[in-house]
């Protein structure tokens, strides 16, 4: 094996490890897989194989090291901007009709929705502002 076929065989190494990638969505076959590039340009370079594998090595933990803690604490946060149901939640609404444990009705974010108290002996008057807990399908949950 010449070092032109190296420098070949590492790039098909890096695009095998890019088939699992995709498929899996492990971005730690992406990063194996820049391994493998740099092993290939060490390759091109013209050093031998021992310092290939070496390099491959290095950039591979290396990347897994420094990425992946990163990746997984972006993964791990929440979104900063609340939509759909998930941002009517915790917002004061005001009663339209009166509000029990068996419904009502409420004004929403400028919207007229059905309520239901969330508190089984508590009742809600005409005028009355609420906070808005849950959202059950279409039915807000209120105390």
């Amino acid at each position: 094996m010449n070092d032109i076929d190296a420098w070949v065989w590492w790039l098909v190494a890096a695009a095998a490890l890019g088939i699992p990638l995709v498929v899996t969505a492990m971005p730690e076959f992406g990063m194996l897989a820049v391994g493998a590039v740099a092993a290939a340009i060490a390759s091109g370079v013209g050093a031998d194989l021992v310092v290939q594998v070496i390099v491959f090595v290095i950039v591979s933990v290396a990347l897994i090291a420094v990425v992946r803690p990163v990746a997984a604490r972006h993964r791990a946060q929440r979104p900063r901007l609340a939509t759909g149901v998930d941002a009517l939640k915790g917002r004061q609404a005001v009663v339209l009709e009166r509000v029990d444990t068996s419904g009502g009705r409420i004004k929403l974010a400028g919207e007229v929705w059905s309520a239901r108290a969330l508190d089984t002996g508590r009742a809600y008057e005409v005028g009355q502002e609420v906070d808005v807990v849950d959202i059950e399908g279409a039915t807000a949950i209120i105390m």
